[in-house]
């Protein structure tokens, strides 16, 4: 914490020392780069299509592309607008993957003293640890890359087995892993929350009881990958009281940050382990020459893209998600959506954190608890105006759905100031407001063949993709 702008300045010295050797580095011209202002001359921001190329050779077999050697690994994930993605992990970058899990668990035990969970059962419900192999190298998901890497001293101790890990099929992964856990001591629980939800219902269903009656020394969760809060209070009611919850902030780029407290807000941005991050004012990402902040000029408040530099190989590398800075001293920081997450089919430009916020605010008014929502533009082609529309699957539907509408729009209209103007100037009618069927979002996700492991449904598009499939799983 004390030394965070330090470290990121070393950590840059030593990305330049070593790549300059690349393929990479040698067409960046990295040897000329002897500060953080060439560095941006000489390294163009990119997206995953711009690095396609360097994967390509590595997966040919060449040596030296992006980072000395090849990679140990490819991270295989799916992105919205490139299809398979596959990024690389380092000898060097494993250790940020790892030790940055481990480092969380460790503070949490440092603050409050219970260490006794590491003594109990633990579970990671994440995706196949069976890798493939791609161009030599061995690939899958990233949880199941981690899975091999767990330390010695907690193998003992982990749920589920290593066969019913391999299960691709979800719901059959997740009857095996019931199976197995419901009877043992369970004391940490991991994953993602909405399939973390359906464990916990499926425990619920079997045994009539709450998770911590059925495991009574369970202690913690620990969470990431989407924003916690619309899930927290229903975690909560299944588990049948408020238990300690670890947050972290992974992906296959990189480890980013972790709740580092349980009375802090916000995330400890990981500033000594082989990445540097810079940041851009969220509203300029998509500008041939945007701003680009190191760590020490960034501000409180103000919405950032991240981009990040790492030992794995990635250069100027736009992660696609926005963060908002909490705290300086130390660097804390809040996921306030994604990039490519957004609508702005008007000139709205809504965001994540907003929609998520007048949901939450609305059904905490109305006394309302939601299952899960993703909200998409409806654009007017003919009589009448456009407008938005929220679909939402109600855990316990509002009594009046007419003024739970009227707070969401108010809510929203309250935290986007663009929003409130298109309603103001009669450009956009009113949101819409679309009840969802019980799991209707949980089959949603089945039918193109994403339920489980480390995927999850976007907040909001800016087209209508999502939205015109899960009409078939709403209400009449």
């Amino acid at each position: 914490m004390a030394t965070a702008v330090a470290d990121q300045e070393a950590i840059l010295k030593q990305l330049i020392k070593v790549g300059q050797k690349t393929e990479f580095g040698k067409q960046s011209r990295l040897d000329q780069v002897n500060s953080y202002e060439e560095y941006n001359q000489a390294v163009a921001i990119r997206d995953y299509e711009q690095l396609r190329p360097f994967i390509d050779l590595i997966k040919e077999g060449r040596h030296n592309v992006l980072w000395k050697g090849r990679p140990i690994y490819f991270a295989k994930t799916s992105g919205t607008t490139s299809g398979t993605k596959y990024i690389p992990i380092t000898k060097d970058s494993i250790g940020n993957h790892i030790d940055t899990a481990r480092n969380a668990l460790l503070c949490y035990m440092a603050e409050t003293g219970n260490t006794a969970f590491a003594n109990g059962k633990m579970i990671f419900l994440s995706g196949s640890p069976v890798l493939e192999r791609v161009g030599g190298i061995p690939t899958g998901r990233l949880s199941g890359i981690v899975n091999h890497h767990v330390p010695r001293y907690l193998r003992t101790n982990q749920l589920p087995s290593y066969e019913t890990n391999c299960i691709e099929d979800w719901e059959t992964k997740l009857g095996r892993i019931v199976d197995e856990t419901i009877n043992k001591d369970m004391t940490l629980i991991s994953g993602i929350p909405p399939w973390m939800q359906m464990y916990f219902d499926e425990l619920v269903r079997r045994k009539g009881k709450s998770v911590s009656e059925i495991f009574p020394h369970f202690s913690v969760m620990v969470q990431g990958g989407v924003n916690f809060e619309p899930y927290k209070s229903k975690l909560f009611e299944s588990i049948g009281k408020k238990i300690d919850t670890i947050e972290l902030f992974p992906a296959s780029e990189g480890f980013m940050a972790f709740q580092d407290s349980q009375s802090a807000e916000g995330l400890l941005l990981n500033t000594n382990s082989g990445i540097f991050f810079e940041f851009v004012p969220a509203g300029e990402i998509f500008n041939e020459n945007p701003t680009r902040l190191s760590l020490k000029d960034v501000k409180v408040g103000e919405n950032y893209a991240l981009i990040i530099n790492s030992n794995a190989g990635l250069w100027g590398y736009n992660l696609g998600d926005t963060v908002k800075f909490v705290s300086t001293n130390p660097y804390r920081l809040v996921v306030t959506g994604r990039t490519k997450h957004f609508i702005s089919a008007f000139g709205e430009h809504v965001i994540g954190e907003e929609v998520e916020y007048s949901m939450l605010k609305t059904a905490a008014e109305e006394n309302v608890r939601i299952t899960e929502f993703t909200v998409a533009p409806f654009v007017s082609e003919g009589e009448g105006k456009s407008y938005h529309e929220w679909f939402v699957e109600f855990e316990n539907r509002p009594e009046d759905m007419q003024r739970f509408a009227r707070k969401l729009e108010e809510n929203l209209r309250d935290k986007n100031v663009y929003y409130d103007d298109l309603i103001t100037g009669n450009i956009l009618r009113p949101l819409k407001l679309t009840a969802v069927k019980k799991n209707g979002f949980i089959d949603y996700m089945k039918s193109i063949g994403k339920l489980g492991g480390q995927n999850k449904v976007p907040r909001l598009s800016n087209d209508r993709k999502i939205a015109d499939e899960l009409v078939r799983w709403t209400e009449n």
